[in-house]
């Protein structure tokens, strides 16, 4: 696994009326490794949390900016960040990972919805800065719980996106088809928010035209999945390096099996949304349940599997390992 940072928090200040903006230095003034916009980082929390956070804003300042939604279902992770961290105090992170990052573009359409504002923020300073031209649509609830509002509606003098509210009229559902017109060019699209608004926002674009290599999505939440042993039939994981096997019942996930018999897994979120445990499959038929790989990529011809939470169609799948 990648080698881990050690950082400051610097600053916490509130983004709209749930979200809050987290400020990270390296310690002891220690320069942090570059980033591109639509990257991410794996914050080690005290509380035995790890959780994956889109790096926001300028991706030239020497500190890297989050901004964290405090969850009503939060497992630890939110309510920690909200109520519990403070200045001055020292996390662990991980290097920043780009699944998402900005493709060559002649055009390049934003979607955020809610605190999928995030990496899109980081995306618009920088197609702002290189001249390539954009459009930034931001779907909220209500203005008031808009992270980063000002600073969107006024970066030197002017807007860098159009807010809809759904208390004002605006919601995705009435709004999405005005927004979402036909590609024009070498045009890329990039969204990112709940499930069900990627899933409109990507409907609606294949209906406008776009192709699916335009299309880039990134989830900060992951699929409601059904996983339970009457769904879940027992299946069995062998590793090609050793010819290992064990039987992965309805009840464990692959990773879970694998660190059960001292196979070293690399965990990060546990729930298909950052790739950190992505491996190459040699034989079997993958149920895909992540939410980090394309369709394209889940349909290649050599194909890797999230084993935190997918499993297999077929009785026994041989992974890379």
């Amino acid at each position: 696994m990648s080698e881990m940072l050690e950082v400051m928090v610097d600053g916490l200040w509130r983004q709209g009326d749930k979200s809050l903006a987290v400020s990270l230095v390296g310690k002891d003034a220690a320069p942090l490794p570059a980033w591109q916009p639509g990257a991410h980082i794996d914050l080690h929390l005290p509380c035995g949390k790890v959780r994956q956070y889109s790096l926001t804003g300028a991706c030239d300042e020497s500190r890297y900016l989050i901004c964290v939604a405090r969850e009503a279902a939060s497992r630890g992770g939110s309510r920690y960040i909200h109520d519990t961290l403070r200045p001055g105090q020292t996390l662990m992170i991980s290097p920043p990972r780009n699944l998402f990052p900005l493709r060559h573009a002649g055009r390049v359409l934003l979607l955020a919805a809610g605190i999928g504002i995030t990496p899109l923020y980081a995306m618009a300073l920088r197609l702002k800065a290189s001249g390539t031209p954009f459009i930034l649509h931001y779907f909220v609830k209500r203005r008031s719980s808009a992270a980063f509002i000002t600073e969107l509606m006024d970066h030197g003098g002017e807007a860098l996106c159009t807010v809809h509210c759904s208390d004002e009229g605006g919601s995705p559902r009435h709004r999405l088809a005005q927004t979402i017109t036909a590609p024009e060019g070498n045009a890329h699209l990039y969204a990112c928010g709940p499930q069900g608004f990627m899933d409109a926002v990507a409907e609606t674009a294949r209906s406008a035209g776009w192709a699916a290599e335009q299309i880039h999505t990134e989830a900060f939440q992951p699929v409601a999945l059904q996983t339970n042993a009457a769904r879940d039939g027992t299946f069995t994981v062998t590793l090609a390096s050793s010819g290992k096997k064990w039987p992965v019942p309805g009840d464990k996930t692959i990773a879970q099996v694998l660190l059960e018999n001292g196979v070293a897994v690399p965990l990060s979120c546990e729930m298909g949304l950052c790739g950190a445990c992505l491996t190459p499959v040699l034989e079997g038929v993958i149920d895909h349940r992540d939410t980090v790989q394309t369709g394209q990529e889940k349909t290649a011809s050599a194909q890797h599997i999230a084993l935190c939470c997918s499993r297999s169609h077929s009785g026994e799948i041989v992974i890379d390992l």
